[in-house]
């Protein structure tokens, strides 16, 4: 039991750097620079995998976060170091996402420029940690509060929300259909809607066109 205990302890840690830039005509050299250097002073006998991406901050898939964190859930990775969060997260809420993963298999999150490390040999780890996730919280607050009174003042001026009705396609065709003469159930077996569906889009239809003469 010591002995395994011993050599969990010694096993190398396994730490995978994570970079991304915006648009092909940048590179990951600057951020990596720091990262790279940091990595080696801290775990000079580290396991280290890089991922690369390049794609737009707000992308919802990126190829090589997508193997990290494949990897983070199989429980692969002790620490994750990138140069800034925002090379990392999409917005708060998906930072504070990948953060709750971290936490659940054990992983480490350092960010070398911004003095961010929640391992465990760093007391204030804990603290960042819940501080970060009380943000991102904070500001999906803000946005429902924005949403709920865009909202509002949409049916303020009268607007309708939602989906529009379903029946509304059929409205065209129905139409044309009873210009010809052909009847409202006829009408529903030719379009398979209900008949009742068929009298209301007609009714619908001749309000419509009076509103439209007046």
């Amino acid at each position: 039991m010591q002995k395994r205990l011993r050599s969990a302890f010694m096993k190398a840690k396994r730490i995978a750097v994570y970079g991304r830039v915006s648009t092909d005509a940048q590179n990951h050299a600057s951020q990596l620079r720091e990262v790279r250097a940091y990595v080696r002073r801290r775990w000079p006998k580290a396991e280290v995998t890089e991922y690369l991406d390049k794609a737009s901050g707000t992308r919802f898939s990126r190829s090589r976060l997508d193997a990290l964190m494949s990897e983070v859930r199989q429980g692969h990775v002790d620490a994750i170091a990138v140069y800034k969060l925002d090379r990392l997260g999409r917005s708060l809420q998906h930072l504070a996402q990948l953060i709750g993963e971290f936490e659940a298999h054990g992983t480490a999150l350092i960010a070398t420029s911004q003095g961010i490390d929640t391992s465990e040999t760093n007391p204030a780890g804990r603290l960042q940690m819940h501080v970060l996730a009380a943000v991102a919280e904070f500001e999906r607050s803000v946005i429902r509060e924005r949403i709920n009174a865009g909202l509002a003042a949409a049916r303020d001026r009268g607007a309708k929300l939602g989906r529009p009705p379903t029946l509304d396609r059929h409205i065209d065709a129905a139409a044309k259909l009873s210009q010809k003469g052909m009847s409202g159930r006829k009408i529903a077996a030719k379009l398979n809607i209900p008949a009742g569906s068929v009298f209301a889009i007609l009714n619908r239809a001749k309000i419509n066109r009076r509103l439209a003469v007046t």
